[in-house]
């Protein structure tokens, strides 16, 4: 990025603090820029995690990646409507484009929202032969109005296992976020900050590290075995197996 922009654009990052990831030293080729995809957790106008959303998209942005921020205003709840709702499709559309993915939720009673929940629900584990989470790396931060909590990333962490992702070892907590973001809506400088950028450089590497071999790592024993069998059932049975 034209360091005049990225000045503009992050006005609270030492830009010689922070170089591009290099893929060769990850044994990656120099092929298309990472696509992350975020999701945020709240419908209020003034959404803290939304602002923390935009703020990790600026440097995912910055380190040379595509992205896309969800916007769950319009997803209906789960199974309130079919699953070929436009914004359902959108979601896992964009799920399955993705080589990323960021999920940040405030704390509400201790755990996600309703409305982050929401929009993992709907993302299947599988639909026919997609799986939109499947092998992808994860980044989980969450915001706080009041002090400093984990338990929301802690419940990130267990549904990105659940949904079969590569979560990253780092993880940001915002505390207090009323009081973090300027009256535009941008993350004030701060340890906080500090660890935001900490957790999307080390997303966008861990994405580069493992983006072209996420079937390879996700290959399992049982579903090779029950294909297998599978296939010599079909056999028995006279069928013709698709190939």
């Amino acid at each position: 990025m034209n360091e005049s922009i990225a000045s503009a654009t992050l006005p609270n990052l030492v830009e010689a603090s922070l170089p591009q990831p290099d893929p060769t030293l990850l044994g990656a080729g120099r092929a298309h820029p990472p696509r992350i995809l975020l999701l945020y957790g709240s419908l209020r106008p003034q959404s803290f995690s939304r602002k923390l959303a935009l703020e990790a998209e600026r440097l995912l942005r910055h380190l040379g990646c595509e992205t896309r921020v969800f916007d769950p205003h319009a997803l209906p709840m789960l199974d309130s409507v079919c699953a070929d709702h436009p914004e359902v499709q959108r979601l896992r559309a964009w799920s399955h484009w993705s080589e990323g993915q960021v999920w940040i939720s405030p704390e509400r009673h201790g755990t996600v929202t309703g409305v982050f929940k929401n929009q993992i629900d709907w993302l299947p584990l599988e639909d026919g032969s997609v799986r939109p989470t499947q092998g992808r790396a994860l980044a989980v931060m969450q915001v706080s109005g009041g002090s400093q909590s984990f338990n929301t990333v802690n419940t990130l962490r267990v549904l990105g296992r659940w949904m079969r992702m590569l979560t990253i070892p780092n993880q940001s907590s915002v505390a207090k976020a009323w009081q973090e973001f300027d009256e535009n809506g941008r993350m004030k400088p701060s340890a906080y900050y500090d660890r935001v950028v900490d957790v999307m450089e080390e997303l966008v590497k861990f994405t580069l590290l493992t983006r072209d071999r996420a079937d390879y790592l996700v290959d399992r024993y049982s579903e090779r075995k029950g294909d297998q069998e599978a296939a010599a059932l079909a056999r028995a049975a006279g069928a013709v197996v698709a190939r």
